[in-house]
């Protein structure tokens, strides 16, 4: 077998060197298949996913959006590592927004695929995690080196510097990249001191002790895909507080069920809640994705395409709903009722610092379900776990489900209508529609 193996290599090397050297085009397929990605098992991605939403769940400032970001663009970073090993496959370098350079590897010379992943994964979480705690830090120096010594093993030390070089710089260049999309220090300072809240009829008030609302300029960030740059928001229901018009019709809805909240409805509005100190509705989705790709033991290049189209979808919906928020600034369920029916009204949930329309969880919701649709099919059945040992696990026939209970669960929360929750999945649905748009393949 070794004998065998190292022929494979002599016959590679010498087609590689007897073609002319072009940098920028993709590797092509070659006899000796444990060059290429797919020969590398996914749990390595997995695992490095699953140490970032501890990151998430524990890094000060790691809010939805900011968390949406990071899953994005650790996720680009995941995909070109491993491209190049992919036949078939193509970089997104010149189909993002802005994305015109990357590393290219030396298409002549072999590298680790799998190494290359791991170093780029480690290298980038240590740059947008760099707040994070000392604890959290040794944690991510751990799975480094478990895969370090796993992927190094069988390698020769001139693949191995070769393979850790290339990764660092992509990583790096990922970074730059990342560094002028508008969202660098949104963790740093999600509530900016210095922006002031308009006021106006229907608008959008603070509640609680939070006065200043969350990450307010969200919605000018760069998106991935420039047709994300667009809005396709619906208008929302035109606000109101005749007791005959649409609006306050869509608010007694809410009021009204509110009272009569069943004990599913109660558990899915916290099951979903995703608040303060969680991996974040982005990170839930996510885990989702990881958890059912570990289930059919997904190789590395199958797991790069389904995070790469998750993360660029969940960056983009986030961009795209923030924008939507901070355009029609429009008032919470609560606040309207308030003003209308009940003084003394609650939403089962509390309410998040920022403007009602559309919803976050329905916008999210609506990309991934599009994603994981795209890959899986309609009629999957699957169970997210994200909550287990808090939660009991839950149990879904399709990804539409999954989706329509997610969204829906602001609504039994009571701190959205439904026509916030319908337009953002419609949103967030074109925004990953545009996502597929993208050529992965050649």
């Amino acid at each position: 077998m070794k004998a065998k193996f190292i022929l494979s290599l002599i016959i590679a090397i010498t087609f590689f060197i007897s073609c002319k050297k072009n940098t920028d085009t993709i590797i092509p397929v070659i006899d000796n298949p444990s060059v290429l990605t797919s020969t590398f098992e996914g749990t390595m991605a997995s695992d490095w996913l699953k140490i970032q939403l501890e990151l998430i769940k524990s890094t000060p400032g790691f809010t939805p959006p900011v968390a949406a970001r990071a899953l994005g663009y650790t996720s680009l970073a995941l995909y070109e590592s491993v491209v190049h090993g992919m036949p078939g496959y193509q970089s997104l370098k010149g189909q993002l927004n802005g994305l015109s350079k990357l590393p290219i590897p030396d298409s002549t010379m072999e590298y680790n695929w799998g190494l290359v992943a791991s170093v780029t994964q480690y290298s980038l979480l240590q740059q947008l995690y760099l707040s994070t705690s000392d604890k959290n830090k040794s944690k991510l120096d751990s799975v480094r080196v478990i895969y370090e010594t796993k992927l190094k093993t069988g390698t020769t030390d001139e693949v191995i510097e070769r393979s850790v070089r290339f990764g660092a710089e992509l990583a790096t260049a990922v970074f730059e990249y990342a560094k002028t999309d508008g969202g660098a220090t949104g963790h740093l300072n999600n509530f900016p001191q210095n922006f002031v809240t308009p006021s106006g009829i229907g608008f959008w008030k603070p509640s609680g002790s939070q006065s200043i609302p969350l990450l307010p300029t969200w919605g000018q960030n760069r998106t991935l895909v420039k047709e994300n740059m667009n809005d396709k928001l619906n208008t929302p229901v035109s606000f109101s507080f005749e007791k005959n018009s649409s609006f306050f019709v869509e608010a007694k809805k809410i009021y009204d069920q509110s009272k009569n909240l069943s004990t599913d409805q109660k558990a899915i509005a916290n099951y979903f809640a995703d608040g303060t100190g969680s991996i974040t509705p982005p990170g839930h989705h996510f885990n989702v994705v990881r958890k059912i790709l570990l289930e059919n033991k997904t190789s590395l290049d199958e797991v790069a395409i389904a995070y790469a189209k998750t993360g660029l979808s969940l960056n983009d919906a986030f961009i795209s709903c923030w924008k939507g928020k901070y355009y029609y600034f429009l008032m919470r369920p609560s606040t309207y009722i308030k003003q209308t029916m009940d003084k003394n009204w609650e939403p089962f949930l509390a309410n998040p610092p920022f403007p009602e329309y559309a919803s976050g969880h329905g916008t999210a919701a609506g990309a991934t379900v599009t994603i994981l649709e795209s890959i899986f099919g309609n009629a999957y059945a699957f169970e997210d776990n994200t909550h287990e040992g808090v939660y009991p696990n839950r149990k879904y026939d399709s990804f539409a489900a999954y989706g329509s209970e997610t969204s829906n669960s602001r609504i039994y929360g009571g701190i959205h209508y439904e026509f916030s929750c319908t337009s953002g999945f419609d949103n967030g649905k074109t925004v990953a529609q545009n996502i597929l748009k993208l050529k992965f393949e050649k």
